[in-house]
């Protein structure tokens, strides 16, 4: 049904930006709900942000809130990750996934139904 791409990543120092897209592949984009997932080795799998099939409502992880900003463009079927005063912590292979389902239910429960490979995020001096 869908299918994902993400871009974006790359290597960046404490303090810096980058900003994530996730393209998909597939004629029930706006459908679905979609977010971003990062896993680091030996770190649980987290929901960083989400945001509903309208773009209406957002969900942040609080390790994130107040530095990243979720958004999306329906007529280009991508999903954007800005992510700003970027800390070491933030390294990890972020995902985007999609779901039928809530912010809430996407982020912190993981109810989603497709996924990309990941992109590579490390904040490093």
């Amino acid at each position: 049904q869908l299918q994902f791409v993400e871009s974006g990543g790359g290597l960046v120092q404490p303090g810096g930006s980058l900003r994530l897209s996730c393209a998909a592949s597939g004629r029930t984009f706006d459908d679905y709900a979609v977010g971003w997932f990062r896993l680091a080795p030996g770190k649980v799998r987290e929901g960083v942000s989400c945001i509903s099939s309208r773009g209406f409502n957002t969900y942040y992880a609080d390790s994130v809130k107040g530095r990243f900003t979720i958004s999306r463009d329906n007529a280009k079927n991508t999903v954007y990750l800005q992510m700003d005063t970027l800390k070491p912590e933030d390294t990890a292979v972020y995902y985007c996934a999609a779901g039928r389902a809530t912010v809430q239910s996407l982020c912190v429960t993981g109810r989603y139904d497709y996924w990309g490979q990941g992109a590579q995020v490390t904040v490093s001096s």
